[in-house]
């Protein structure tokens, strides 16, 4: 893995994403949006499919013997050792209900590990996004992005906690979980899915929690949270995309999160 071939595939992210963005745009707040739900009853549109789509025609072209595990349309194999993990529309329900706090994820692995991450908030025409060892950066509208940076808050009583769907704690059955961090924090919101990572990343929050993740939540928030300078783990603490769960989180937090999730 070369600079070159980062930057090349950061750039082409940021590009795609954008691209994206203004398609799914065209469908935002619509009153004939048609939404479906799938196997597992999650809902998807034609935002969600058609953008994927679009990402994975100009990934044919631009880098054909990459692979591609998109949320809509599955695994596609490749050569070269890299894949790109794709999730068209993160928060398809803030979405679905004109809320704007829904993302475009584009993330890059290399031989299994996440090195590449872009999340472009199309509503708030935002883009957070970083490479391994080239930093993370905010940009807002036309703007120069400027570096994103964890918050550096230490006292968990002082701090923001964001989540997402309340109900998956009891899913998972990890309600006391929930009620711990809860109690030790200072602000809970539910900023989610990946605009609370975002708030993270960025230093407006201090700690995202998901009880339910899939690699397509995470795979682009990894690169980002660790060059801002904080942490995507499971919640085992582990720096990993395929452990069902997810938490982001400032680097002087981390262990004291973990604990209360722990019990």
């Amino acid at each position: 893995m070369t600079d070159s071939e980062l930057d090349t595939r950061l750039n082409f992210a940021l590009a795609v994403a954008l691209e994206a963005s203004e398609f799914i745009l065209r469908y935002y707040q619509r009153t004939d949006l048609v939404v479906e739900n799938k196997r597992d009853a999650s809902p998807v549109t034609e935002a969600d499919r058609g953008a994927e789509q679009l990402i994975r025609q100009r990934l044919a072209v631009a880098f054909p013997d990459d692979g591609i595990l998109g949320e809509e349309f599955g695994e596609q194999p490749g050569n070269s050792g890299y894949r790109w993990i794709l999730d068209p529309i993160d928060g398809t329900k803030a979405f679905i209900h004109g809320v704007p706090l829904f993302g475009t994820l584009i993330g890059v692995e290399h031989t299994g590990q996440c090195v590449v991450g872009v999340c472009r908030l199309p509503a708030l025409d935002e883009v957070v996004y970083a490479a391994v060892g080239q930093g993370a950066w905010w940009q807002v509208g036309s703007e120069s992005p400027r570096p994103a940076q964890v918050s550096k808050i230490s006292d968990i009583s002082l701090s923001t906690f964001c989540t997402t769907d309340l109900n998956g704690y009891k899913i998972v059955g990890q309600q006391p979980a929930y009620n711990r961090l809860l109690d030790a924090v200072n602000l809970a919101r539910g900023w989610s899915d990946c605009y609370g990572y975002v708030l993270v990343a960025t230093g407006r929050a201090d700690i995202m929690v998901d009880p339910r993740m899939n690699p397509w939540d995470a795979a682009a928030l990894v690169p980002i949270l660790q060059e801002a300078g904080g942490h995507f783990v499971d919640w085992t603490g582990q720096p990993t995309i395929y452990g069902g769960n997810g938490i982001g989180v400032n680097a002087a937090l981390k262990d004291d999160v973990l604990q209360l999730i722990r019990g």
